[in-house]
């Protein structure tokens, strides 16, 4: 009888001891799940934000575009204005020089109202170039704007690839 009670005080004792381990490797492996599970958690937020941030530096291209493109068109439009109110300059003395050579009163009188008229444009055609000169300096500030908050998407997009690249090397 007393060696049945050791044989089974020495069966128990192994069981004990198998039991211990599996739960010790069953605990392990629990915790190995919840680890898993966290950290496809946080990828997948990390991934839900870089699609996000995708997105909007698409659109914020896009206004760099448009912007660009407003600069461009300011600058074209500034470019003609100030080659037409230079062509039109140059033909002011030479109507000067014409309403003083004119010897007929009538025509001395209509040289100086076409002189008259063509002052006038000129002045309405530097107040235009003013006015278009500012579009341009507008345009250049929204582009700039536009400029930077298309380096800070980039810079935001830097940091959830290194975010990324430093989960999926914890994960390996």
């Amino acid at each position: 009888m007393f060696r049945v009670a050791i044989a089974l005080l020495i069966a128990t004792a192994a069981c004990a001891q198998t039991a211990s381990t599996d739960t010790q490797a069953l605990q392990a492996l629990v915790t190995e799940i919840r680890q898993l599970r966290q950290d496809m958690q946080a990828t997948n937020i990390v991934t839900q934000r870089v699609q996000i941030v995708l997105y909007r530096l698409q659109t914020q291209t896009a206004l760099v575009t448009r912007a660009s493109s407003r600069l461009d068109d300011a600058r074209s439009s500034l470019g003609n204005a100030q080659s037409q109110r230079k062509q039109i300059a140059d033909r002011v003395p030479m109507l000067e020089e014409s309403a003083k050579t004119v010897g007929d009163n009538k025509e001395r009188k209509n040289m100086e109202d076409i002189l008259s008229a063509t002052k006038m444009q000129l002045e309405r055609m530097a107040a235009d170039e003013q006015r278009l000169q500012s579009r341009e300096v507008d345009a250049e500030t929204q582009l700039r704007t536009e400029q930077n908050k298309l380096a800070d998407l980039k810079d935001q997009l830097d940091r959830l690839d290194k975010l990324l690249d430093s989960l999926s090397r914890k994960q390996r």
